[in-house]
């Protein structure tokens, strides 16, 4: 499966003007409904929540990544915003985030969401594919920027 699966272009978001950590949240989380994969909005919204009161999933470099494995959704969907104004994410570097990727995955299917998790962070881990992001103008540009990276560098 690849990243580009799991995202829609109703599912991501430019340029977003979000004040808090869990402000971005809820917005990802709500746009995720609105899609149409979300079975139990209340449940993602707890796992996410409890998830990061346990550990930040700021992991650096100004990116954020929560993710959780559940029967809420329906298959292994995901959000990407970007920020104008980095947002305070408890990041292991502690440095503000203004990209955050959410993925959620099926409960049953922990091979496919390991998967998905390590393409993205592959994907993120490049400063200059981060830069590109932060400069789209449109959802449109980040799924055609995710997919042309995917084939050159993911494929194997």
């Amino acid at each position: 499966m690849r990243i580009t699966d799991v995202l829609q272009t109703t599912s991501v978001a430019v340029h977003q003007h979000l004040p808090t950590k869990s402000d971005a949240l809820h917005f990802m989380i709500d746009m995720l409904r609105d899609r149409g994969g979300i079975a139990d909005t209340n449940k993602v919204e707890t796992l996410i929540f409890e998830r990061e009161n346990i550990m930040s999933t700021g992991v650096g470099k100004g990116f954020a990544f929560p993710h959780a494995k559940t029967d809420a959704v329906m298959q292994p969907i995901g959000a990407l915003i970007t920020l104008d104004e980095p947002v305070e994410y408890q990041a292991l570097d502690n440095k503000p985030v203004n990209i955050i990727f959410m993925l959620l995955g099926q409960e049953h299917a922990v091979g496919t969401h390991l998967r998905l998790l390590s393409r993205i962070s592959r994907l993120m881990n490049s400063d200059e594919f981060r830069e590109r992001l932060l400069g789209a103008a449109s959802a449109g540009e980040i799924i055609d920027m995710i997919s042309q990276e995917e084939s050159q560098k993911l494929d194997m």
